[in-house]
């Protein structure tokens, strides 16, 4: 077996998770709080303390794998670069019109009031065009206005220049002029035009995915630099790729014009693990619940694959882990379908004005922390609450390396929860585990259920730091009888990481009847779009071993959203009528005659990786491993005995029945009574009802 080792390295909200994987399986791992002034630094410390774990030279590391929340953090904060943005002319207001939808509590809201608008009017600028969605050219551009339009840029001092011209997808020679002349008068400047981001339809989708993506992008390229370097530093010189929301990779040296892909790396990543499992233990159904320090993600895994969506809305509202379509700002870029929840290890539990008690999705993340961590958090988090509770140890949380404090956790609780309800620090304990077990039960319900999936026909595979500790408890809420949590389940997300191909994809609005297309003339069409696509992975035009995946957006005639149809040769291209209303019937479950038309032509590229293997063997063990005893709460009533192991000794061979929780280095499984516990071969803990 190779001793080429890869690394995984994920940021997240409270916690920063790093894995390097040998190339026999071995695995060391590290687990520290984020540093989110500098991203870069707890990435490279954490580095470090792997490397010197494993004993291992830095020139042994041959792939380096990064998720990172920073695109996330400067989107929906609104901390992102300053960008000036053009449009044509009499669209100026195009972003600050926006797409508002009123929902949820909004919608009997007398005095609600709309987001703000995602940029100040003086940063808007109108250039004298006109295309039409055919790609005619109506008014051509006009030196004089072309120069106006640079030098009112140019004395607004951007960070970045963001171009939307109308229809750009159907003709972008204008855009094309506008970005030479930018780059000539500012070429320190990024400029990022809208028919390179997303040459498709729909004005306001495209103007704010332009928007973000050049907004977002001096920070991407500015973090990556230095992180390359912090890397160069500690020796290692291995290419550097960057996770994103679609499931797969991309090369660093194209992750600052493509950064909005990364809006949701770390769920991504999550999923993809999520996926490896259920190959490893042959299963067709999974569900992923994921449970950080910040937020819980629940995404599916059907056959081995999870769902890609195309759409993403930032800062959007909905209920219970959904988004509702037209709230927040739309970024179209492929997503894995995940429900997020903001309920994690350090959501903050508080009274709203009526006494309810709520969890998140406000959390104390890295700095100051939950309360027990001593670093001067005074509110309760969940975190806090699974202390109380006996779930989590003082002394040897995260291995021992990170101690906790129950006096101020238990003060933090009486104080803000306890104390103004009446009860006992241990029911207020109790109460907010359980209403952060019912939000995160809510996101597996909007993948499932809402999907039109049933949840007992699948395994339950949890990851997080603390998605072992409360899984059972999910799972027991919908009649799911058998839960996974792998191991080193807390860095899982970096490990998915490690096992994720390099792809990109490309689309492009094509609007043609069906029987219009010929096989010909598709051919020629899908070649342009796959040439936009290599450029997006950053790889030349004669590349090989990459997977092209090409697929056909078709819709009925007169509707406005398409579904997404695989083309597996140019020659069946006929057949994709007939396959669109098959699946159209199963999305929708009627079957409608009308004529159908193709919207758009994507082209999904796949370079495949070399996979580390995903768990070392562990060897069998005939006696149960030693057991502490301690007490620990299972309900509002009283504690009980319950026997506390570490993981590292739980080996294959032995079962044990619940209450027990085991201790691993990176996460905490809770086993509460009427349920069982076993280590396989694979050193994965499965946690099965007891019948």
């Amino acid at each position: 077996m190779s001793e080429a080792c890869v690394l995984g390295a994920d940021i997240g909200g409270t916690f920063t998770d790093v894995v390097l994987t040998r190339g026999d399986g071995r695995l060391h791992v590290a687990k520290q709080l984020t540093s989110p002034e500098a991203p870069e630094r707890s990435v490279l410390e954490a580095v470090g303390r792997v490397l010197a774990e494993a004993a291992i030279a830095p020139g042994e590391i041959e792939r380096v794998v990064h998720g990172t929340t920073l695109a996330t953090n400067a989107v929906i904060e609104r901390k992102g670069a300053r960008v000036a943005f053009v449009t044509t002319e009499g669209f100026g207001d195009l972003l600050r019109i926006g797409r508002e939808a009123r929902v949820e509590d909004d919608r009997y809201d007398l005095h609600f009031a709309p987001a703000p608008p995602p940029l100040e009017r003086a940063a808007i600028f109108e250039l004298p065009e006109r295309v039409s969605a055919r790609g005619e050219v109506l008014r051509p551009v006009a030196p004089p206005g072309l120069e106006a339009v640079v030098e009112g840029v140019r004395a607004y001092a951007p960070e970045a220049v963001a171009i939307c011209l109308l229809h750009a997808y159907a003709h972008p020679g204008h855009e094309e002029a506008l970005e030479e002349a930018l780059r000539a008068a500012m070429p320190d400047v990024v400029v990022v035009r809208s028919s390179r981001v997303h040459p498709e339809m729909r004005e306001f989708d495209r103007a704010s995915t332009t928007l973000f993506t050049a907004e977002v992008a001096p920070l991407m390229a500015r973090y990556l630099a230095r992180l390359a370097s912090g890397l160069e530093s500690l020796g290692i010189r291995a290419p550097l790729q960057i996770m994103e929301s679609s499931g797969g990779v991309m090369a660093a040296s194209v992750a600052a014009e493509r950064a909005v892909a990364t809006l949701e790396s770390g769920g991504a990543a999550g999923v993809m693990a999520a996926a490896r499992f259920a190959g490893f233990y042959e299963k067709s159904r999974v569900i992923s619940f994921d449970m950080g320090g910040t937020t819980a993600k629940a995404g599916v895994v059907e056959k081995g694959r999870p769902a890609v969506v195309r759409e993403l809305h930032v800062g959007g509202r909905g209920s219970f882990g959904g988004r509702r379509a037209g709230t927040g700002m739309p970024i179209k870029t492929p997503t894995i379908d995940l429900a997020e929840v903001g309920a994690g290890g350090g959501s903050i539990g508080w009274l709203d004005p009526e006494g309810v008690l709520r969890v998140g999705p406000r959390s104390a993340g890295a700095s100051p922390g939950p309360a027990c961590y001593g670093q001067g958090g005074l509110e309760p988090t969940v975190t806090d609450a699974n202390l109380v509770l006996g779930y989590l140890s003082p002394e040897n949380f995260a291995d021992g390396r990170f101690a906790l404090d129950p006096a101020p956790a238990r003060r933090a609780l009486e104080d803000r929860i306890a104390s103004p309800l009446g009860v006992s620090v241990e029911r207020a304990a109790w109460a907010m585990h359980e209403a952060a077990s019912a939000s995160m039960a809510s996101a597996i319900h909007v993948v499932t259920v809402q999907r039109g999936l049933d949840p007992r026909d699948h395994t339950l595979v949890a990851f997080g730091g603390a998605g072992p500790m409360h899984v059972v408890g999910i799972a027991r809420e919908f009649g799911i009888d058998q839960v996974i949590a792998p191991t080193h389940a807390g860095v899982a997300s970096a490990i998915g990481m490690q096992a994720t191909d390099l792809t990109a994809e490309h689309g492009l609005t094509y609007l043609v009847s069906s029987d219009a297309l010929s096989p010909a003339e598709a051919r020629a069409r899908f070649a342009e779009v796959e040439v936009a696509a290599r450029r997006k992975m950053g790889v030349g035009d004669d590349e090989e071993g990459l997977e092209v995946g090409r697929l056909v957006d078709a819709r009925f005639v007169g509707q406005a959203h398409e579904v997404s149809i695989p083309l597996a040769s140019f020659d069946v291209i006929g057949e994709i009528p007939a396959r669109f209303r098959t699946r159209y019937a199963e999305l929708y479950g009627v079957a409608p005659a009308g004529r159908v038309e193709f919207a758009a032509l994507r082209v999904r590229l796949r370079r495949p990786v070399d996979r580390p293997p995903l768990v070392d063997q562990v060897a069998s063990a005939s006696e149960a491993p030693p057991m502490e005893q301690r007490l620990a709460w299972f309900g509002p009533e009283a504690p009980v005995e319950t026997g506390v192991v570490r993981r590292a000794d739980f080996r294959p061979g032995v079962a044990l029945s619940g209450p027990v929780i085991i201790e691993g280095s990176v996460e905490t499984t809770v086993v509460p009574p009427g349920w069982n516990v076993r280590v396989d071969l694979a050193a994965s803990l499965v946690i099965e009802r007891d019948r």
